[in-house]
């Protein structure tokens, strides 16, 4: 289920719209899986119509049931849940019939860290961790398919906001002295980030200080 179109602002376009990785699934479909493999068990080593037996399918039955209602509900918070990236913000929405959100302007957004483990990295799962200017602080997405990626794409959605919003371009006006040290910051980090060459960079540095 896409996030609604509706629920953008004017002029506001998406650059990635996604549900969380399958790994998500993994808990209901494993014990499922489990459940069944218990009633193949059960079916093939006990015989007869005993009491015993009875309790025993009961049982497996039960078992089945609960997992497959797990992996259904499961399911539905997967197609309920979208981690959005827009052209100004970061959208975190989830909820089958209660709904809950965390919206985070780009222009607060101070880092951006993914991690994964070996095994997630097998898989192209992982965490986002993202430090914004907002009352949390932090906040932590997890089953982020390709995160390294989508952190890519968060930094790239940045730079365009700020270009369009007059910040730095190829030749940008020169800064007033307050914001001198936001604006080398900015470049140090487009710089690690290989946005701009060491050359752009000790180019636009030295139009800073001139300036």
């Amino acid at each position: 289920m896409p996030y609604p179109k509706k629920n953008l602002n004017a002029n506001e376009t998406v650059a990635l719209d996604m549900h969380p990785h399958w790994w998500f699934f993994a808990e209901p479909a494993l014990s499922l899986l489990g459940a069944i493999i218990l009633g193949i068990i059960v079916a093939a080593k006990t015989d007869g119509d005993g009491a015993g037996r009875t309790i025993l399918v009961y049982v497996v039955i039960a078992l089945m049931v609960v997992a497959a209602l797990w992996l259904i509900g499961r399911y539905l918070k997967w197609i309920t849940t979208n981690f959005v990236i827009t052209s100004n913000r970061l959208i975190f929405r989830q909820g089958v019939i209660g709904k809950s959100g965390i919206e985070i302007p780009l222009e607060r957004v101070n880092n951006v860290n993914f991690n994964q483990s070996v095994f997630e990295r097998i898989l192209g799962a992982g965490d986002l961790l993202i430090e914004s200017g907002g009352e949390d602080g932090q906040s932590r997405f997890t089953d982020i398919r390709h995160p390294d990626k989508v952190q890519n794409l968060i930094h790239s959605q940045m730079e365009s906001l700020h270009q369009r919003r007059g910040g730095y371009s190829q030749s940008p006006a020169a800064p007033s002295s307050s914001d001198f040290t936001v604006q080398l910051e900015r470049l140090e980090g487009m710089l690690e980030r290989g946005t701009i060459t060491p050359e752009e960079f000790e180019a636009q540095k030295r139009r800073l200080l001139e300036s």
